[in-house]
């Protein structure tokens, strides 16, 4: 049986001390569900996994149910394989290789987004920051940094949780690392 190593991306947990996720408990919780080679980065709910399913969705919502199921609230999930993580990192707009890994970050989306829902941002009124849209993902240029940033505040409002798409941010550094774990 062949596997695919994967990337899960969880939204919102172990911020503030809301939706609370220990990094073992997913550990443990993806191996049961009958994925290998199981890993957690950070413990702002970053997993990589092995799995011979191939259906991201699938995969994502087996993962939301059972936090559900384990820990009692619902959490966005997002699930992708390295493929996909390669060619983000690789279509980057920004210089990332010149940049702290705090001044790039990446939304990713559960869905492609159309540029019309941010074309009310001003982005010229927020320079230096910026921001690029790409396949189901943003590239945000923050300088100062997410905490600082006022295009950041813009473009949350612009994927309001209401519209069914889960939008989840990573810094560069948590970006590269997932590729990296992806590949192998």
């Amino acid at each position: 049986m062949t596997t695919k190593a994967y990337a899960a991306l969880l939204r919102g947990i172990n911020v503030g001390g809301h939706k609370k996720v220990p990094m073992a408990g997913l550990r443990e919780l993806l191996t049961e569900l009958g994925h290998g080679d199981v890993r957690t980065y950070l413990q702002s709910g970053n997993a990589v996994f092995t799995s011979a399913v191939e259906d991201e969705e699938a995969l994502a919502a087996q993962l939301r149910q059972a936090i559900w199921e384990r820990f009692g609230f619902d959490v966005g999930v997002l699930v992708r394989g390295h493929a996909y993580l390669r060619a983000v990192a690789d279509a980057c707009p920004f210089p990332a290789a010149s940049l702290e890994g705090r001044q790039l970050h990446v939304t990713f989306f559960s869905e492609p987004v159309d540029a019309a829902r941010f074309a009310s941002v001003e982005a010229a009124r927020y320079a230096p920051e910026e921001f690029r849209l790409g396949d189901r993902a943003l590239y945000l240029y923050a300088p100062d940094g997410l905490g600082r940033s006022k295009l950041a505040e813009v473009l949350t409002r612009a994927t309001p949780a209401k519209s069914g798409i889960v939008a989840t941010s990573r810094n560069w550094n948590t970006v590269v690392k997932l590729v990296e774990w992806t590949a192998a």
